[in-house]
């Protein structure tokens, strides 16, 4: 599926691997070219792309009837992103990040948010050995694959800036030590509806971390009922075995960054972000950043559709669960359902070119 053909292939590290020379102190340009970039073998990406399909549906053998909820996750998962689950309690938001961990062979920690939780509980911290004399550092539940934070808005403000620096770059600094996040690296964040007892609210500029925002509301009423009969003698999510392995998905999610991307797709896309910069309802439209993070959740969703070429369709599915976390409404008292409504009204009228 995935060609080898001379097609403009959009990432955001295009920058960094352009052919164009630099320019030294004196205005000369000898500087040799950047070599290009390898492609990545379309063969071994027929292969993974069954194992992701494997994932898919052993997914949706545990988590009933929110098919549509798993295809938004292992979308944010292939296009390298956090994803934001709010919810009330008890629907199933955990459940889903530990089988998603059991099936891609993902070392993974969990995390409950409460009030006193501390960034050091977080990121790890110096302990100091009488034996040697010495601190060492030791490591938080950080370091892993993949980060389940539970309730993340029942944490303080302070304990959750602690998560900024490690999902916008994979690495976290302590006492001036920078220390690398081994790839992949994921958080599957979960959060109560705001107004609920106890919990702070995300500010933006953590929100606009998360690649997705989602939503699993209940079950129907047949889902239930087959939630229940599996459920009744043992529970499915335990034993779930792995179908792909974490350097596997590290590959998919290069292939991600190679998919084609035609110039009147980003066209369309570029008219949609402007659209949110220019409604009156809202206070803040959507910057350059989420452009490019509804670019390549585009990119993961065609992958994940079993294609190497971006369509309109696949960032009209993604564009809410992108889009609607990073604009900010006029009136106070709207929420972020609102902002939703509004990206899905922006879309209907923005047009598409072929």
């Amino acid at each position: 599926m995935f060609t080898h053909g001379n097609e403009s292939r959009h990432s955001e590290n295009d920058a960094e691997s352009s052919d164009a020379p630099i320019a030294d102190q004196r205005g000369q340009r000898d500087a040799p070219p950047a070599a290009p970039r390898p492609h990545s073998d379309p063969e071994v990406a027929r292969g993974l792309l069954g194992k992701i399909e494997t994932v898919r549906t052993q997914l949706q053998s545990v988590i009933r009837g929110k098919a549509d909820v798993i295809d938004s996750v292992l979308t944010c998962i292939l296009a390298e992103g956090s994803v934001l689950v709010e919810d009330v309690p008890g629907v199933g938001k955990t459940t889903l990040a530990k089988s998603i961990a059991a099936l891609i062979d993902l070392e993974f920690q969990r995390i409950q948010c409460t009030p006193d939780l501390l960034p050091s509980d977080i990121l790890g911290s110096a302990i100091f050995q009488p034996a040697s004399g010495e601190f060492h550092f030791r490591r938080g539940p950080i370091f892993c694959n993949l980060l389940i934070a539970d309730e993340i808005n029942r944490a303080s403000p302070r304990t959750q800036s602690a998560l900024l620096e490690a999902m916008a770059e994979s690495q976290v600094t302590i006492d001036s030590t920078q220390y690398r996040l081994e790839k992949p690296f994921i958080v599957i964040a979960t959060q109560n509806p705001v107004g609920f007892e106890g919990t702070y609210p995300l500010p933006e500029s953590q929100l606009d971390r998360f690649l997705f925002r989602l939503s699993m509301d209940y079950p129907d009423q047949e889902s239930e009922i087959d939630l229940l009969l599996d459920q009744a003698s043992h529970d499915p999510s335990s034993e779930l075995t792995p179908v792909m392995h974490r350097d596997e998905l590290a590959t998919l999610q290069r292939f991600v960054r190679e998919v084609t991307v035609d110039r009147k797709v980003v066209r369309y896309l570029v008219a949609l972000v402007n659209a949110t910069r220019q409604d009156t309802r809202l206070r803040v439209g959507c910057s350059p950043r989420g452009s490019k993070m509804l670019l390549r959740a585009a990119q993961a969703r065609a992958v994940l559709d079993q294609r190497d070429y971006v369509l309109p369709d696949d960032i009209q599915e993604v564009a809410v669960a992108v889009l609607a976390h990073r604009v900010s409404m006029r009136s106070v008292s709207t929420s972020w359902n609102d902002a939703a409504s509004v990206i899905d009204e922006l879309m209907r009228q923005t047009e598409v070119v072929v």
